[in-house]
């Protein structure tokens, strides 16, 4: 793949991983100063840490300097947290002296408006001349756990577990909460990023970075927005190829407003939904609050294998078997049958009042016998009819008094060796998202555990995960089934809206099944029409202005006889000549009737962030009311659509209801994907394509009204 972002990760590399720092602009009046300096003596930076102040001899105990030029060394990063109108100035100084990183803590600049945009392009196209890679401004800095370097602005609090999350945060006042979540769940981190304004370090480019860092597994990324749409679906692909799991925690649900308003599909596709739909195409996991971003980032980073979605449970409660089915049957987990030779093996450890089933309940009797879970795990785990085996057990919370601590450990020790000892993957998992003591977490890197958080967090956890693998196992496989596209000619390049005739001839003319119609200006023109389809007939008015036909009485159907043509060519014909319109009503368009059947919505709108974006929907006309959709961007798969029909909550009705013939989904998905390719091919004009409804009665399958708008020329 080639490089897609300006920032290649060997040169983010050598940025993050300084081994000399200035802080420039440091005073002991500044909380961001003294944080940054403590944190990176508390942490035990190897290398020197410089403080640059023209107005001080002395700062934070340490001799200070006028200036950068006159550090007895070139630093590797300058850490800048002077006023705002002094930050240019530093980077023409950093550049004299081949400075080449720089973390720019200071703020008011394109947050602030047009004049701070300003000042911040002018810095961004300086340091790109020179060679500069600035984080930043208005960010507060990062944290390598890996190296133990921390060039940031608020406190620390050793220690800081090294783990394989890589974490992206648009946020710099969620730092803090996010360092402390992690510190409190031991869930280990090699890098954490705040991104501040962007300017030249980006979101997507530090997922790209750590895509390619041997240290990281998953990447953990709270977005606030995506800068980078295009290049942002490059890396996430590049992502799912490398094995990398991105979870992300994307906020700002709200909509901003229906796209493309005069077609239906405007009003049902938000712009939340399209991340929703893109994020899945991707395969970047979405969780919804912070606890579930770093919980589902610790499952993912220390269980690296989820290798299908049947799961046997052993816990010591038999509340906790009750929760844990009712979340494995939310998330998609399968909860089997142990197998005869399993339940066999537990009858004889177990007491006689236990009852054998997944998930199980070992019993209170763990309290006489706190070996008995360990037992039954080892039988449970062997089970060949299980991918991987859960296991809930609360953290030690205090170390024993020494007499008892000795075979404490040895318990641990045995219990460590069984799970190392398994033939599938065992998860650890608490019963709720408790905080982990250190005394918990010494002895879960004792035995090289994870505990995933608690009953909750955790089967979502697991859920999103197997979904993970699954998706990721398909991913090279759904990249090699290209197909090709339509060649479309256009004549002129089309704009404003088409009358329903002309999208209906073209849709035609590239393979998607439409109901004929023929196109009539005067009653005989129309009553021939109507004999040759045959009655009854729909008369439908044509022109590029009247987009909502019914809305002005343009829409007549079940029209019976020749009389009622002729008296209702007249009728329309009147009420479209009371619109006002500045182009001439084409036509009406005469077509035969058909059946009740199953009616659907296709259409394809324009999203402002991600472009094309493909939406299914069950109901034709009041698929509105039923709200039962699904989206997807463009391109798609043939594969995906069918996906798409089959998760439609009244997909079951394409296998044939109430004595009705089954759809042929084949040819669905082929119509489908018609559409989708011919709104590729048009992606350059087209704005709205919609298909509504698209009926499907016996083995038919036809456009029965069809809306086509481009977009417009300036």
């Amino acid at each position: 793949m080639n490089e897609m972002t300006s920032l290649a990760p060997e040169r983010l590399r050598a940025f993050f991983h300084p081994r000399s720092i200035a802080l420039v602009g440091a005073t002991d009046r500044s909380r961001w100063s003294l944080s940054t300096f403590s944190n990176l003596k508390n942490f035990n930076f190897p290398g020197p840490v410089y403080c640059v102040n023209p107005n001080y001899e002395q700062i934070h105990a340490e001799p200070a300097y006028k200036r950068l030029s006159d550090l007895p060394q070139r630093v590797d990063m300058a850490y800048v947290m002077v006023p705002t109108r002094q930050v240019y100035p530093i980077v023409e100084e950093a550049a004299a002296l081949g400075i080449r990183n720089l973390v720019v803590l200071t703020a008011g600049f394109s947050e602030t408006g047009e004049q701070g945009r300003q000042l911040e392009q002018q810095i961004l196209q300086f340091a790109q001349k020179h060679d500069i890679v600035i984080l930043g401004p208005n960010g507060n800095g990062f944290v390598n756990v890996v190296d133990q370097t921390m060039p940031y602005g608020l406190p620390l609090t050793p220690p800081m577990t090294k783990g394989p999350v890589g974490i992206v945060l648009q946020s710099g006042a969620l730092v803090s909460v996010v360092i402390a979540l992690a510190q409190a769940r031991h869930v280990g981190m090699s890098l954490l990023v705040s991104m501040g304004n962007e300017t030249m370090i980006s979101a997507t480019d530090m997922i790209n970075y750590f895509i390619e860092d041997e240290a990281t597994r998953v990447i953990a990324v709270f977005l606030e927005s995506i800068r980078q749409p295009e290049i942002f679906r490059q890396v996430a692909l590049k992502a799912l190829e490398h094995k990398k799991p991105i979870v992300a925690l994307k906020v700002g649900k709200s909509e901003v407003g229906a796209r493309a308003a005069m077609a239906h599909t405007g009003a049902l596709v938000g712009n939340d939904a399209v991340n929703d739909a893109l994020f899945k195409q991707l395969g970047i996991i979405r969780v919804d609050s912070l606890e579930d971003l770093l919980i589902t980032s610790g499952v993912l980073g220390y269980n690296t294998s989820l290798p299908g979605r049947r799961v046997g449970i052993v816990t010591p409660s038999g509340g906790a078997c009750d929760i844990l089915s009712d979340r494995a049957h939310e998330v998609g987990i399968e909860l089997p049958e142990f197998s005869p030779e399993t339940a066999q093996g537990l009858q004889q450890i177990l007491p006689d009042f236990s009852t054998v089933h997944n998930p199980l309940d070992v019993t209170g009797y763990i309290v006489i016998d706190r070996t008995l879970q360990q037992r039954a795990l080892e039988v449970v785990m062997k089970d060949p009819g299980f991918d991987f085996t859960i296991f809930v057990s609360e953290p030690p919370r205090i170390a024993p008094a020494p007499p008892l601590l000795e075979p404490f450990l040895e318990y641990y020790d045995s219990f460590g060796e069984t799970l190392r000892s398994a033939p599938r993957p065992v998860v650890m998992l608490s019963n709720t998202s408790i905080d982990l003591t250190p005394f918990a977490q010494s002895i879960a890197d004792r035995l090289g555990i994870h505990y995933a958080g608690g009953m909750e967090h955790g089967m979502k956890a697991l859920g999103k995960g197997i979904w993970w693998h699954e998706i990721a196992a398909q991913a090279s496989e759904r990249s090699q089934q290209q197909e090709p596209a339509p060649t479309i000619t256009l004549n002129e390049v089309p704009e404003g809206s088409w009358p329903e005739y002309k999208a209906r001839e073209f849709l035609q003319a590239y393979g998607v099944p439409v109901v004929p119609g023929k196109l009539v200006t005067n009653e005989e023109e129309a009553v021939a029409a109507a004999e040759a389809f045959g009655f009854p007939v729909a008369l439908k008015i044509q022109s590029s202005e009247i987009l909502h036909k019914s809305d002005i009485g343009g829409v007549l159907l079940n029209v019976a006889s020749a009389d009622e043509v002729r008296q209702g060519f007249r009728s329309i014909m009147d009420k479209a000549n009371a619109q006002t319109l500045t182009r001439a009503v084409d036509g009406i368009l005469i077509s035969p009737m058909r059946p009740a059947g199953i009616e659907l919505l296709v259409g394809v709108i324009q999203d402002p962030l991600w472009g094309q974006v493909l939406a299914v929907g069950l109901g034709g006309i009041l698929v509105e009311v039923l709200k039962d959709t699904s989206i997807r961007v463009l391109p798609v798969q043939r594969s995906e659509i069918k996906n798409m029909l089959l998760e439609l909550q009244g997909a079951a009705i394409f296998q044939g209801v109430r004595g009705q013939a089954a759809v042929d989904m084949d040819a669905l998905v082929d119509s489908i994907f018609r559409v989708a390719q011919i709104s590729q091919e048009l992606k350059d004009h087209l704005e709205s394509l919609e298909i509504n409804p698209f009926l499907l009665y016996n083995s038919h399958l036809e456009a029965l009204d069809v809306l086509m708008t481009w977009k417009q020329k300036y």
